[in-house]
């Protein structure tokens, strides 16, 4: 067993296809975490000699921002990207450009290893730290398929303004936190011959779980129906638990090493409900969904009312009131113009009770970032230069 670490692969793919085949199990390690070598080498001590070989392990903070080691079979995951491949109707598919770390277990199992079963093309030219580079390769794409976070649309349009398209682009894929349903008109201008899907899931479902075609639904939060093999139910709290034959076999974070059974339940960390025809709808994060003064606050569904008035990168983070009671801080980037503010604060007054306001509105240059891409939803209230637009007076 040995680390593989991000870096490494970027200088030169080929490592990690070489990695694949051979017995030893390896860690795929991003190069910025906050862990330290020591803390994985110790959880890779505890692992049994049945994880010794032929299996693969990525680092992920999960749903709690703790560090989780995310131990997967390979039989397993090849059998997904398989079943992925059916489902989202990637046949004509030849292609797939990087837009995402290849260190993210959506990036990782949903294009390389996908690439690999199906022996499809894997372009990288380094994402968005490359921008024009990634425009040059999606210009020159063709059949091709990308996957995305919903906060990089706002990339696309400060990027690439408003006069290019990406025609050569068949194939959309969204993931890895809230899709992004009110901003589906700009996605469709950037690609404009695509299918675009909402996919579900995470790192321990290693990573897919449901995904779902756009015209299915109009809501964002419908999530799309289980895949082949897969069992969903909802726990006595209203988190979404899974059953799947392709799920992650083991898990090592701070409570020491987990091996759940076949027939156990993982919880997904996320809150949800199966609506009409099999069909699940999400209800945030289990740390996205509190009580403020009795009420029930859904931070996801206040993100529908922001984002309807509001066009550039928008987040919640939790804070407490003065007198201690749970609330949340709403945070722009870029900076807000005063009529924007008004435009926000409006709607929520036309939709929502006090309760469910922001405390503060802030504003940021620009988000923290995990290594993965994903907003680091922690670092958001340590910012230092944040503005202060408005507060509530309670």
């Amino acid at each position: 067993m040995y680390i593989l670490y991000e870096s490494e692969v970027n200088e030169d793919i080929s490592r990690l296809d070489k990695a694949w085949p051979e017995p030893p199990t390896f860690i795929f390690m991003p190069d910025r975490s906050a862990v330290s070598r020591e803390w994985v080498e110790k959880g890779m001590a505890r692992f049994p000699d049945s994880f010794q070989e032929n299996h693969f392990v990525l680092l992920t903070s999960g749903s709690t921002g703790m560090p989780k080691l995310v131990i997967g079979s390979r039989k397993r995951a090849e059998d997904l990207a398989s079943v992925i491949h059916n489902v989202q109707d990637s046949e004509p598919v030849i292609q797939t450009v990087l837009a995402l770390p290849l260190s993210y277990c959506y990036a990782f199992v949903n294009q390389w290893l996908w690439s690999r079963v199906e022996k499809r093309a894997l372009i990288s030219v380094g994402g968005f730290n490359r921008p024009d580079n990634l425009k040059e390769a999606l210009l020159a794409a063709q059949d091709c398929m990308i996957c995305l976070i919903g906060a990089q649309v706002p990339l696309f349009v400060s990027h690439y303004g408003d006069d290019t398209s990406f025609p050569g682009v068949i194939r959309v894929h969204f993931a890895g936190g809230p899709f992004p349903q009110q901003s589906i008109h700009i996605v469709k201008r950037f690609f404009p011959n695509a299918k675009i899907f909402n996919n579900y899931g995470c790192a321990e479902a290693m990573p897919r779980l449901t995904i779902r075609p756009l015209e299915d639904s109009d809501e964002g939060s419908n999530i799309g129906k289980p895949l082949p093999g897969i069992e969903l139910r909802t726990g006595e709290a209203g988190e979404i638990l899974f059953r799947s034959p392709y799920r992650a076999v083991g898990f090592y974070d701070h409570d020491g090493l987990r091996i759940p059974s076949d027939e156990d339940w993982v919880p997904s960390g996320d809150l949800g409900e199966e609506i009409d025809n099999h069909y699940w709808r999400i209800r945030g994060r289990s740390n996205e969904v509190f009580k403020r003064y009795g009420e029930k606050i859904s931070l996801p569904q206040l993100m529908n009312t922001v984002c309807a008035r509001w066009s550039g990168q928008a987040a919640f983070y939790r804070d407490k009131d003065p007198s201690g009671e749970e609330g949340h801080v709403l945070i722009l980037t870029p900076e807000p113009t005063k009529e924007q503010v008004q435009n926000i604060l409006q709607a929520f007054r036309k939709n929502h009770p006090r309760t469910h306001w922001p405390l503060r509105l802030e504003s940021t240059p620009a988000f923290p970032l995990l290594p993965s891409g994903k907003i680091d939803k922690a670092g958001l209230a340590k910012i230092k230069n944040a503005t202060v637009h408005w507060r509530q007076r309670l």
